[in-house]
């Protein structure tokens, strides 16, 4: 079954709860009081159903002045709206807002319910269609069906119902794929259930025993029961109606205006950055201005700056803002907000979030940039891109390619580009050098970013330490070749009697930095051993010594024993041992050792 909200508009007292009523049996008047002095003052709902497969929720919203908060907790997240204009009344000044307000969310579909026609003639219900009509030129309105209608007759119902039909076909499918949310307009408790939250399903899909998270707060509640359009279900879909009864919260801290979202995926927001447009009716709106913020079932006093310059925003202009709350919200790109003046607090503006989680600063260019494509200008403006859950987290899609981390491309090839350029001038420095130290090349890169990057290209290699280009290979010169021989000759004839290392270089027949070089490509192939910061070991002394200790396994001895087995000094055997301790050739046990 398809499933489309549709919402009421128009001034108090037009005959919208009468009509909803008479259409699907429900009366939305729910408080004592309403019944009591005959008027909407909070939302209701009902629903309906068209056949064949079609299921109309109404949110039928309070038309008096003073409820107009109520009504926008009500009207935001409809398909198509039902304006109600009285034909013994005609156009009166809520039938307008509430029309500003619902060109200002976006609403695309609709048509207008011209009710109580059996209290006038056909010429007064002639004169009213002509208001209607200039009312709604120009708009998402123009050209859509007015249709007569008398609740107390019934006559007109039926066309009500066609009409209804009709533009739920052309309603496009709920996103029932994307992240759970559902704004919360009503929060209770029901004798043996505990706390029961209600709203209207926004995007995605939420189960029974599913988590999920109240924000702001981000308390993590789970869903005991589901409700949809008042009958028990395993899982309501976005679109619907859902009541849901919650274990892990009082219902006294979940209240209308709060957001029930998917668990660990959102975060709250204080500062939005959008795109705002100014009624040509309003006033022009001082920069730092404060005003009234309504998303969703939520009001939060706010204030809006411009995000280039000071001056006013001009009346009938659709310009870039930023908004700061009072308050900490869930909101994401593609949310629409109403904007309500402090003093006379009538509606001003409207407008659509393009990034809930901006940066401290911010320009117009870059919210254009986001405005065409909020995931490649988040990812781009990121110095090393960023994680799958924080793109999430920004964006709310669900549809991102399969990969846990998301970097531009540009910026990729000036990372790869920047470490080429430092590798060749390394190579340059030190020639003899096998690779960078990978830690050096790296810099401030994430080290996730830097594997990832020198993965996907075939210009740099990378050991476990070093990194160095495909094409960089050592080359020593003839007297390179010399020096390196005799390095390392003078280490193997030596034994394990080593002479210092300064000593052997000076007589390497190259300078101290070559020959530190030359002493660094025998220690990297292994030829020689360095064991602490003064000794190093021929690889052939260090295999003979473990031989002679293999010959004495299980053998306990000191330090004088083993000098006399090595006919070396005490300079030489306590470095030696402490290797064959990491080693485990040996162990300690107090002042002597046993051979493992």
């Amino acid at each position: 079954m398809k499933h489309v909200v549709a919402g009421t508009a128009g001034h108090i007292d037009h005959g919208k709860t009468a009509l909803v009523r008479a259409l699907t049996g429900i009366d939305t008047d729910r408080l004592e009081e309403e019944k009591r002095r005959g008027i909407s003052i909070d939302i209701g709902f009902a629903h309906l159903d068209l056949p064949p497969g079609v299921r109309v929720a109404f949110v039928d919203v309070p038309g008096h002045e003073r409820f107009i908060k109520n009504m926008l907790a009500g009207i935001g997240g409809i398909d198509l709206l039902m304006l109600v204009v009285a034909a013994d009344s005609s156009i009166q000044p809520q039938t307008r807002e509430h029309f500003d307000i619902c060109r200002l969310l976006g609403i695309r579909r609709g048509f207008v319910a011209l009710t109580k026609t059996d209290l006038v003639d056909d010429d007064i219900a002639s004169l009213v269609r002509l208001e209607i009509e200039e009312l709604v030129a120009g708009s998402f309105l123009e050209g859509a069906p007015v249709v007569p209608v008398s609740s107390r007759t019934g006559r007109g119902l039926e066309d009500i119902k066609r009409t209804l039909y009709s533009l739920a076909a052309s309603v496009p499918g709920k996103d029932t794929h994307g992240y759970f949310r559902l704004p919360i307009d009503r929060s209770f408790t029901m004798r043996g259930f505990g706390t029961v939250v209600t709203g209207t399903l926004i995007s995605g899909q939420v189960a029974v025993e599913q988590e999920v998270e109240a924000h702001p707060g981000a308390r993590r509640l789970r869903v005991r029961g589901i409700q949809v359009h008042g009958s028990p279900a395993d899982r309501a879909l976005a679109g619907q109606r859902t009541a849901l009864n919650l274990a892990g919260a009082d219902h006294d801290k979940l209240r209308r205006g709060m957001v029930l979202a998917e668990a660990g995926v959102f975060r709250e927001t204080r500062t939005v950055d959008c795109a705002v447009e100014l009624l040509e009716s309003a006033r022009a709106l001082k920069h730092r201005a404060p005003v009234h913020f309504h998303s969703g079932t939520a009001e939060i006093e706010a204030e809006i700056r411009r995000v280039a310059g000071t001056a006013a925003f001009e009346p009938g202009r659709r310009e870039y803002a930023r908004i700061v709350l009072r308050e900490p919200a869930l909101l994401l790109p593609g949310d629409r907000f109403i904007l309500r003046m402090f003093s006379p607090v009538v509606t001003i503006a409207g407008g659509i979030v393009l990034d809930a989680l901006p940066p401290h600063r911010t320009s117009e260019a870059r919210l254009q940039a986001v405005e065409a494509d909020a995931a490649a200008a988040f990812v781009r403006e990121a110095p090393f891109g960023m994680s799958r859950a924080d793109l999430i987290a920004r964006t709310a899609r669900r549809d991102l390619p399969e990969r846990e981390w998301f970097i531009d491309d540009g910026r990729a090839r000036e990372l790869r580009s920047r470490w080429r350029d430092a590798l060749a001038a390394f190579h340059k420095r030190n020639p003899l050098s096998p690779g960078m130290p990978k830690e050096q090349l790296r810099g401030a890169a994430p080290p996730h970013v830097f594997e990832m990057l020198l993965r996907d290209q075939r210009e740099m290699v990378t050991t476990a330490e070093l990194a160095r280009l495909a094409s960089h290979n050592v080359a020593l010169r003839e007297d390179e070749s010399a020096a390196l021989a005799k390095i390392e000759a003078a280490f193997e004839r030596a034994g394990l009697r080593v002479p210092a290392v300064p000593e052997v270089l000076a007589g390497s027949g190259v300078d101290p930095s070559r020959g530190r070089s030359l002493l660094q490509i025998l220690l990297r192939d292994k030829r020689l051993v360095r064991i602490n910061d003064e000794l190093v070991f021929h690889k052939t002394a260090l295999a003979a010594l473990r031989d002679v200790m293999a010959q004495r396994k299980g053998q306990r001895f000191g330090v004088p024993e083993f000098k006399e087995w090595t006919g070396i000094s005490r300079k030489y055997a306590i470095p030696l041992l402490e290797m064959l301790d990491r080693e485990k050739v040996t162990r300690r046990e107090g002042d002597s050792r046993v051979v493992l």
